[in-house]
Parts: structure tokens; sequence; C-alpha cells
């Protein structure tokens, strides 16, 4: 068959993996990135304190496994495990929330570091073409013709693809030009909570608190969350609502905010940083997209944020725009083996084959996304607010009992979300029912109890109590 050829625009996390899965199937790759190439020396801050800190877990590890096992094993020589929440309460005091009872983890990663590693596994392929500095313009996906602007010279370049990907972010040009051939169902949502990072030094030459937890200072509507670095120091991040961010804009304001809200953090940042850093480094929006198809025939599909950006609560962006790329493998695949063909060689994909892979694509992974877009959004929540309350530990601590007792049948929200690869909408259908069981039992033992105990006190002390079908009712409205 002649050379296929696709062009991938965005040379971030997610772009630069699908470099490798389509090279690694036989395609011929053009990837095409508007930034310098960050593994530059003088390039190599580029991302810094334009991002969150990345967890990365096992929907991520799955997809570098595919690929080969030993990139999954170069990326885990960079992380740092983290088992579990430390929550920080205002009087200084740290407890520890396990993520999972088998000890299962995520890790923490930095963003730059991952990157230079899957342009450098990008580019291990010969097939495979870097362009940085290149700005995507338009693409007439039916004739495969992409145009691009070179940055630098400030000149407008011409390739043609058979296949066009969109891994360019959030505010993707190629799902706006996808909008023009699709009726798409789209949707772009700012929630009214911005961020600040900051960075906590090492003390002494060692990390200043546990490097084995995400740290958090749940304040209720707001929030400060630390995650670890392979230098010993601690990225951290303030959540907080845009009218909060309005009252705090001199040094003496911010200090005072710190003072009052996270005085054991302040203490291990420092005051001349925290006013330093918070003066000089961006306030970053937080925001979802929704969107649906993600493809046009054969001719192009979206991957990662350019279809469904998501707020970092459930640290699962990368992971998702990491599995976007497996599942797409996967029916790829599937879709060549079902025609005859015993290779794994996708670029011998038919249109037409190609076409009914993308559409088939399409169809099942906006459901799951869409399901993990409202879970971190919802997750955003119990970050700030829920790990310090009582019923929210309870429910936890039962979960987690039940989960080590029967691990196949019962099993935590964030352990599915996390620790298994099962898709994102059958984990909120499984939730659902786990959550139905757990008040129909929590409500029929604690009927149970009362009733046991109205027996025993009206034996005791003789009908001065309600009838106990009354105090059954009495109950069981309260549950």
């Amino acid at each position: 068959m002649p050379e296929r050829r696709v062009v991938i625009v965005g040379g971030g996390l997610v772009g630069s993996l699908a470099a490798c899965y389509f090279a690694k199937r036989g395609w011929t790759v053009d990837l095409y990135e508007k930034r310098p190439d960050i593994r530059l020396p003088e390039h190599s801050d580029l991302v810094e304190h334009r991002s969150i800190n990345l967890a990365i877990s096992e929907r991520g590890f799955s997809a570098l496994r595919r690929l080969d096992p030993e990139l999954e094993a170069r990326v885990k020589e960079h992380v740092i495990p983290m088992h579990g929440r430390m929550i920080h309460t205002l009087d200084g005091k740290q407890t520890s929330q396990a993520y999972d009872v088998f000890n299962k983890h995520i890790n923490s990663v930095g963003r730059s570091t991952l990157i230079k590693l899957l342009l450098d596994e990008a580019s291990s392929y010969s097939c495979v073409t870097l362009h940085f500095n290149y700005e995507f313009v338009k693409a007439d996906f039916d004739t495969g013709r992409v145009e691009l602007r070179d940055v630098e010279r400030s000149e407008q370049v011409s390739v043609d693809a058979d296949l066009v990907v969109g891994a360019d972010g959030a505010f993707s040009r190629v799902r706006q030009r996808l909008m023009s051939k699709v009726l798409m169902n789209y949707s772009q949502t700012y929630i009214e909570h911005g961020y600040c990072e900051f960075s906590m030094a090492p003390q002494d030459g060692s990390f200043a608190m546990s490097p084995n937890h995400l740290h958090i200072w749940p304040r209720g509507s707001f929030m400060l969350i630390a995650l670890p670095n392979l230098d010993k120091s601690f990225t951290c991040t303030l959540f907080m609502p845009w009218s909060e961010f309005a009252k705090v804009e001199s040094d003496a304001e911010i200090t005072a905010f710190f003072r009052k809200h996270f005085p054991d953090a302040l203490a291990l940042i420092g005051e001349r940083r925290v006013c330093a850093e918070y003066a000089a480094n961006p306030k970053g929006s937080l925001m979802y997209v929704k969107c649906a198809p993600y493809t046009y025939k054969s001719h192009a599909v979206i991957l990662g944020d350019a279809a469904h950006a998501m707020v970092p609560f459930y640290g699962q962006g990368m992971n998702c725009g990491f599995e976007d790329i497996e599942a797409l493998d996967r029916i790829m695949v599937r879709t060549l083996h079902e025609s005859g063909q015993a290779n794994d060689c996708t670029a011998n994909l038919t249109d037409d084959q190609l076409h009914q892979a993308l559409d088939e694509y399409s169809v099942t992974r906006a459901v799951d996304t869409s399901a993990i877009v409202d879970l971190a959004l919802e997750n955003y929540v119990e970050m700030r607010a829920k790990v310090v309350d009582y019923a929210y530990l309870a429910r936890k601590h039962l979960e987690g009992l039940l989960h080590r007792l029967f691990p196949q049948r019962i099993i935590p929200l964030y352990t599915m979300v996390s620790f298994t690869s099962i898709p994102y909408a059958k984990v909120v259908r499984q939730w659902n029912r786990q959550t139905a069981w757990l008040h129909q039992t929590i409500r029929a033992v604690s009927v149970a109890a009362v009733i046991g105990i109205g027996a025993i006190s009206v034996r005791a002390l003789g009908p001065r109590l309600p009838p106990l079908r009354e105090l059954a009712r009495m109950v069981t409205s309260k549950i």
C-alpha cells in the first residue's frame, strides 16, 4: 500500500504519545508544535508555572505499557509514589488518609520531564518528524491539506495528510475546524475558581514534608495542595474563588492570608517566597469542555483536552488523554484484524475501515470522558471540604473494610478511577449501585438495632416507650 501519513497538531503529552503509537503502527508521522522544543536548555522553563503538577496512575501507565513496557519503566524512574492524602488542619495537625486499603498509590511526575521523555521516544522512530514553532492555521479535511504558520519565519506552509489528529489542548483550533464539518454538540464552562502556584524548597537537603503524600490544606471553599518533586521540593497550588483572589493583592495581604489559613505552609515556604511568587506567577483559570463527536469520516480525530478538558481535581486529565490513545489504538487494531489481516500495522486500514474505527471510537469514548469530566468537578468539593467531614470519613472507612473483604464486589470510587482501567461510565454506574446498596444496608442495620434496643427497653421499662413499629419509622425517616 502507499505511504499513510498522519499530521498531529500539538506536541504536548498526548500529541507526543500519539506520535509514538502511530509510528509503531506503520504510519509516517509529522508532529507540529507551536512552542519551541523544550528539550533545548534555552527553552526548558517554558512549562514552569503554566500548569498544575501531574499525577500519573494506572490508566496512564497502561497506555505507556501497551506502547512499550520499557518506556513505562523509564517513566517510573522519574516518579514519586504518593500513597495517600496528608490533611493539614489549622492547628498544624497532619492526618494521613490512604488512597487504597491494598497500598496502591498514584505518582507525582514533572510535566516537563514527562514531555521530554515522550518527545525523545517519538524521535527514536525514523518515520517521525518533529516540527517546532509551527502554528495550525486551518485544514481541508476532505482533501487532507493542512496549513500551518512557521512562527519564526512568519511564513505559511501546506502539508498533506491522510489523517489529522488534534491534540492541541482545551482551546483546540483543530476542534474549531472540525465543528465546521460535523454537527458537534459543544460546551465550555469556567468555574468561579482560579489557581496560583508556589514552590516549597528543600529543608536541609531533604523534603520539607512527607514526600509520599499529596498534601492538602482543606478550608471549605478553597484549599492549598502540594506535590513532591524529584529535586526534593514541593509544587504548591492555591485553589480558591476569584472573589477571594481579588481581596489579596499586596505583600501584606497575602502574608496575612497565609498566616490565617495556612500557617504551617507559610513557615515552610517562607514569607518572602510567598510574596514574590504570588506577585510573579500567573493566576490560572479552571474550565472544562464537553463535545461530541470527536471525528470526521476517516480524516480527523481530536484527543485529550481538545476533546474533553477537565478540572484537575481527580488527577485524570493526562491519564484520560493517554487512555484516549490506547482506546483508539485498540479499536483500530481490532478493526484491522477483523478485516482478515494478522498484523498490527493500522496504516494498512482502508479509508472505509478507518472511518468505521474512528466512528466507533467517538461513540464509545465520549460517554466515558463525559463521566470523568463530571467526576473531576465533584472531587473538588471532596478535596477542599469533605476530607474532614465525619460522614465522609465513616463511609470511606466502611468501604475500605468491605473492599478488603470483597475486593471484586465492593470497590471504592477512587480505586476504580485511579487504580483500574474500568471505563469511566461503568465506574459511575457501579458506584451508584454501591451507594444505593450501602444506604439500604445501613438503614436495615439501624432499624434492626433500634428494634432490638426497643425490645429490651420495653421489657425493662414497660409500655412507656412508643411502639416498636413507630420507633422503626422514626429512625428510617432520618436515614
